[in-house]
């Protein structure tokens, strides 16, 4: 009976710790080429989590400035750019925060969660979440 009990334990231990989280690097994709965009790094600060870009794929746009943005946002560099802001975890999705498209610097209500391990979900709305748009981005993994 002992020996069951260590094999269940030994079972349950190494499924949790083995679970993904949204913490992490992800690939966005491009709604129209399919192509990646950037890579955008998922974190938490101060018991929220938050997204920034680190890497344009586009080689002609590394200088690249969110001109659309207003406020503080206004003209900052795309790259260390904060686009995910203060969502809080509720269940198994993040939400109550923000997502600021740098290409129109328009933020909308946002959330994100785990379509599977290697895929990320993020919902961008106005209002209500069936008027808005989805993408879904591809963890980076790193060797």
């Amino acid at each position: 009976m002992k020996q069951y009990l260590t094999i269940i334990i030994v079972l349950f231990v190494s499924f949790t710790s083995t679970a993904q989280d949204v913490f992490g690097k992800w690939k966005t994709i491009d709604d129209n080429s399919g192509e990646a965009k950037s890579i955008i790094e998922i974190y938490e600060r101060e018991g929220k989590v938050y997204g920034k870009i680190l890497k344009i794929m586009n080689k002609n746009i590394q200088e690249a400035r969110c001109t659309e943005c207003t406020g503080e946002d206004k003209d900052q560099l795309l790259i260390g750019f904060e686009l995910i802001r203060g969502l809080k975890k509720k269940g198994d999705v993040y939400e109550g925060g923000k997502i600021i498209d740098p290409e129109n610097g328009k933020d909308y209500k946002c959330y994100i969660e785990l379509e599977d391990d290697d895929v990320l979900k993020i919902r961008g709305y106005i209002g209500f979440a069936i008027i808005g748009r989805t993408q879904y981005w591809n963890r980076v993994v790193e060797l």
